[in-house]
């Protein structure tokens, strides 16, 4: 049990993202109506959610200084995104008050780290750069879903403003990006592409809480704006996509890693925004590509918890080794 202790101990922020990616599965699930495995994925992500959340905490409380090293990493912001992810997923349940509550949190932690993560941006970085952008989207798929639910335009309208926010956040983050980390990055490199996803979801979720009965949200010209810019960004990720899935073919990288994690999260958001998108501005046959990359992603979410699970096996066996190695003869 020590071997596992230690490998819990020493996960990074970056395992935010299996949060993160798991949520977004069980969205698209529940997107195609597959809802007994899209619950199920909810479960494991709410699991993983409260783990990790104990882990920040303690380490806030106990361990200030490597609370602080790691707030500086864009990686950090996989706390907001994760919390955002849950938020969205719940509200879509109905479970309003605690999604209300979830999406606060988010709000606070991005309000958080976000400016200590800037602040530490640097040239060449690596594809958690663009978490920037997405955690500022979750809470615009959040928002937006609760203001659709229960009738809310001062939440819409903030949305909205945060939107246009994540869209330029992408803009500063992408000269930072090392391009070169598409054909060497070890999973991460994909958030460059989620983070088009997770916009183009954000855009397809205020488009829907402008439509809904009775709640008037912005004019004909800013709907038409807002409508081509989303149909916009779900282009430019699935180019983006097919991008990054021919680098992983010309350069294969199949060993485990758990910044793999971050490359789920980007098939699951792809997947989710072409539904959303198909169904916001009526495109039906979008349907059939949306509902396709949701078993992918799936399929991709199986592959990286089978390597998770080998990597805590695997470590919790070297530690028992360790432990009897220096037990007395």
């Amino acid at each position: 049990m020590s071997g596992l202790r230690t490998w819990w101990a020493g996960r990074s922020p970056a395992a935010g993202a299996a949060v993160m990616a798991t949520g977004i599965v069980s969205t698209g699930l529940h997107l195609i109506g597959a809802e007994a495995l899209s619950l199920a994925a909810l479960a494991l992500a709410g699991a993983a959610w409260v783990l990790l959340g104990i882990g920040f905490v303690r380490r806030l409380v106990l361990d200030r200084g490597r609370w602080a090293a790691e707030a500086r990493s864009p990686a950090a912001l996989t706390a907001a995104a994760a919390t955002a992810v849950l938020a969205s997923r719940l509200a879509t349940l109905g479970r309003h008050p605690l999604a209300e509550a979830l999406l606060t949190l988010a709000a606070v932690l991005w309000a958080v780290l976000l400016p200590i993560v800037v602040r530490h941006w640097r040239s060449r970085m690596p594809g958690a750069v663009f978490l920037c952008c997405v955690a500022t989207q979750g809470l615009v798929v959040s928002a937006a879903a609760l203001a659709a639910a229960e009738h809310r335009a001062w939440l819409a309208h903030t949305a909205l403003v945060l939107f246009w926010l994540g869209l330029v956040l992408y803009a500063f983050a992408l000269p930072r990006f090392d391009a070169r980390q598409v054909l060497e990055g070890p999973g991460d490199h994909w958030i460059a592409g989620g983070a088009l996803a997770i916009s183009a979801l954000a855009g397809a979720g205020l488009l829907a809480a402008g439509d809904t009965g009775g709640l008037y949200l912005w004019n004909d010209d800013d709907r038409d704006a807002l409508r081509t810019t989303t149909v916009l960004l779900l282009a430019l990720c699935l180019a983006a996509c097919v991008v990054l899935l021919v680098a992983e073919a010309v350069r294969p990288r199949l060993r485990y890693d758990q910044r793999r994690w971050a490359t789920i999260f980007p098939l699951g958001m792809t997947a989710a925004a072409t539904l959303s998108v198909g169904t916001a501005v009526g495109v039906p046959w979008l349907r059939g590509p949306g509902r396709a990359l949701v078993w992918v992603a799936v399929a991709g979410w199986l592959w990286v918890a089978v390597g998770t699970v080998t990597d805590a096996v695997r470590a919790a066996r070297a530690g028992s080794g360790e432990v009897r190695s220096r037990a007395p003869r």
